[in-house]
């Protein structure tokens, strides 16, 4: 049995495009994780990058370690000056929790890029200029990739994203999705 060029052109791409998708899905979970794993760790203390003593629930500031000794740059001093206080403790965890559980789950996509880029470029801002390239380090690249998940609805994938988006409140306000 020969296939037709046009029958073999229209069935290759569906093919293609459901790799594609799971591609996206594993690395918009990969990257749910990274955010996950630091606010889990930061949280408890699980001793990769926080110590059990300077953990957030033993009284430690996720924030004041980096802030304080990690900037460097045009901006270093206003970083700085946040590090260690409640505000700026509060609102990184939250933001670490709330892009984390988004992305893993695979809803709010919209919200999960936008705050996501706004954490990492701020990230990025507090140790100008990278040390091994002149502007571009890891923070961007997940930036970027942050943005690809939410264009191409990677959370419909191995996620709830399909689910989220049926909800009334959420189908009515789509920058939710």
């Amino acid at each position: 049995m020969t296939v037709s060029p046009a029958t073999e052109s229209t069935v290759a791409p569906a093919a293609e495009r459901h790799g594609v998708d799971y591609v996206w899905a594993v690395l918009r979970i990969a990257l749910g994780w990274v955010f996950l794993w630091a606010f889990l760790d930061k949280t408890f203390g699980l001793g990769f990058a926080t110590e059990q003593d300077g953990s957030w629930l033993n009284g430690g500031s996720p924030t004041e370690g980096f802030l304080s000794f990690g900037t460097k740059g045009p901006l270093a001093d206003f970083y700085q000056g946040m590090a260690g206080s409640a505000f700026a403790d509060w609102l990184f965890m939250a933001g670490l929790l709330g892009i984390g559980l988004a992305l893993v789950l695979g809803i709010g996509m919209r919200i999960a890029a936008v705050a996501g880029v706004l954490l990492l470029v701020l990230m990025w801002s507090a140790a100008l200029w990278p040390e091994n390239n002149p502007f571009m380090d890891d923070h961007l690249v997940y930036a970027g990739l942050l943005v690809g998940l939410a264009m191409v609805h990677a959370g419909d994938t191995l996620g709830l994203g399909k689910t989220w988006a049926a909800i009334g409140f959420v189908a009515r306000n789509p920058w939710l999705k």
